[in-house]
């Protein structure tokens, strides 16, 4: 064998040789896990009881709430406070209570944790469509040609609206009393009723259905949203974080937005 043969091997193998050692290396990387993965989120369920009045803006707080809190999941269940209390009161599974009254909610406190307000609402007058009696304060519903709708006493919406009757000396008969404030603005919206008592900021999502005639606020009631924990949730420190979370500028711009006044 030639010289020059003899160095063209040798540099061959030398090449190959230092070609193999990046390969090698990149091979002993690959095997490690990376270090920098991050971990994947806990998948968490939260049931969260809340006041009928409350059923457009958690909607829109709950997905927010989720796209932030990746892996938890809300699902709400709607109904009157004293629906949720006796839900509450018979064992139902959930993680959290969001009431329209402190009353309500006080009287649930071997059920809950601490009660922290997270917004107020008042009331207004939601007359049928274009008004026709010309309703524009609170003593025209004494007018026994006006079909009037109240919420039940028991109702906080209800204790509210007698509360304010009561105080300007108004009789008010009511053709029907309703299990929430959704089923009076609904009595309204369909022609059923002339007129109820109803929160703002349930009147205001009813557009042009209805027509809102606002009350003073000297002869009106205001109504705090207390929002708790529950004792008997098995998801204790994410029902906490949600709680929390209500009281946070950006939940709260949610609230505001939707016409709830600051707690």
């Amino acid at each position: 064998m030639s010289w020059t043969m003899i160095r063209r091997r040798t540099a061959n193998v030398a090449l190959t040789a230092a070609l193999l050692v990046p390969l090698a290396a990149c091979g002993k990387g690959d095997d490690k896990p990376a270090a920098d993965a991050a971990p994947t989120p806990k998948a968490v369920n939260l049931t969260v009881l809340a006041a009928s009045s409350l059923t457009d803006v958690f909607k829109t707080a709950g997905a927010e709430y989720e796209k932030t809190h990746p892996g938890t999941k809300i699902t709400f269940s709607f109904a009157g406070s004293q629906e949720l209390a006796a839900q509450v009161k018979q064992g139902a599974p959930a993680d959290a209570l969001v009431t329209a009254d402190t009353k309500t909610m006080d009287g649930l406190k071997a059920e809950t944790g601490d009660a922290t307000v997270i917004a107020k609402n008042r009331l207004v007058i939601a007359a049928g469509k274009a008004n026709p009696f010309k309703i524009d304060e609170l003593k025209d519903l004494a007018d026994t040609k006006i079909k009037v709708v109240l919420a039940a006493p028991e109702v906080p919406v209800g204790r509210y609206s007698k509360q304010i009757l009561d105080a300007q000396k108004i009789e008010v008969k009511p053709v029907s009393q309703e299990p929430n404030v959704r089923a009076v603005l609904s009595k309204v919206e369909l022609g059923e009723a002339d007129a109820g008592l109803v929160y703002r900021t349930d009147s205001a999502k009813s557009g042009d259905k209805v027509v809102t005639v606002d009350i003073p606020d000297g002869q009106n009631a205001v109504a705090s949203y207390p929002a708790a924990t529950l004792k008997a949730s098995k998801n204790a420190e994410d029902a906490a974080a949600f709680v929390t979370w209500l009281s946070t500028p950006e939940a709260q711009k949610i609230l505001q937005d939707a016409g709830f006044q600051k707690a």
